[in-house]
């Protein structure tokens, strides 16, 4: 079975980038399935590849198709729905990536996403891991699009809001799920001593904070020019803190 990394937090604390980061690490380490969650879908430009379809754009296709009487009756919704996800893969050096895009429109995809349910952990079966790179308010995982998370990273910036943010992330998964296995905090853009205010507040959230990672100027630079962060240098901070956190996770 895949070790299923999902990684989460607020809006701007770099989730993407850490994403990126941890997926071209495990690619040399196995095969990674990339999925993108965050409706805004920019992991594939982070990571440097295009990106042609969605699995909510399939699933409304054939939530429509199927409303319409436009898809035949001889033909199994659940194979259509796994042909159509497969297609829509996009494959990369050691990685391959799917992103689920947009949410749910106004009608009823009930039955739908239990069928994208089952699509995805007949994909996920064939990866060593499976990196998520999670939207903000953590609502693929209430819908059980992934059915059990190994490691679920939540990233926070060096601020209180940040990480009373995250607070509110575990606190949300806890109650929504029972399928999670390891949940540890990453303090983003932070130097390794942190201000003992933000420590006190990790403390009394319970956390296990499992990585500090430092600002890395680089990173500017890509982002000035549109460049994907897979460019960033082998010896850059991000680069260096990510390594870190991937052997204190085991990975």
């Amino acid at each position: 079975m895949p070790v299923t990394i999902v990684v989460a937090g607020k809006g701007g604390t770099g989730k993407t980038t850490i994403s990126t980061l941890l997926i071209q690490l495990l690619r040399d380490r196995g095969v990674v399935l990339a999925v993108d969650a965050d409706p805004a879908t920019n992991l594939n430009q982070s990571l440097g590849v295009d990106l042609e379809a969605t699995v909510g754009g399939i699933r409304e296709d054939m939530t429509e198709a199927i409303m319409a009487g436009s898809l035949s009756p001889t033909l199994a919704k659940q194979e259509y729905l796994d042909g159509r996800i497969m297609a829509a893969v996009v494959e990369s050096k050691g990685f391959d990536l799917v992103a689920i895009g947009r949410p749910e429109g106004p009608g009823c995809y009930c039955a739908a996403n239990n069928m994208l349910r089952l699509s995805m952990d007949r994909l996920g079966k064939n990866y060593d891991y499976i990196v998520i790179d999670s939207e903000a308010g953590m609502e693929h995982i209430s819908r059980q699009t992934t059915r059990d998370v190994d490691i679920l990273l939540i990233i926070s910036d060096l601020t209180q809001r940040g990480i009373k943010t995250a607070g509110e992330i575990k606190k949300l998964v806890k109650e929504m799920r029972t399928g999670v296995g390891r949940m540890c905090l990453v303090v983003n853009r932070s130097p390794d001593q942190l201000p003992p205010e933000i420590q006190a507040t990790i403390d009394a959230l319970g956390f296990e904070l499992v990585a500090t990672i430092p600002p890395d100027p680089a990173l500017s630079d890509l982002e000035v020019k549109g460049s994907p962060v897979t460019e960033l240098p082998s010896d850059s901070p991000l680069r260096r803190g990510v390594r870190e956190l991937a052997d204190k996770l085991g990975l």
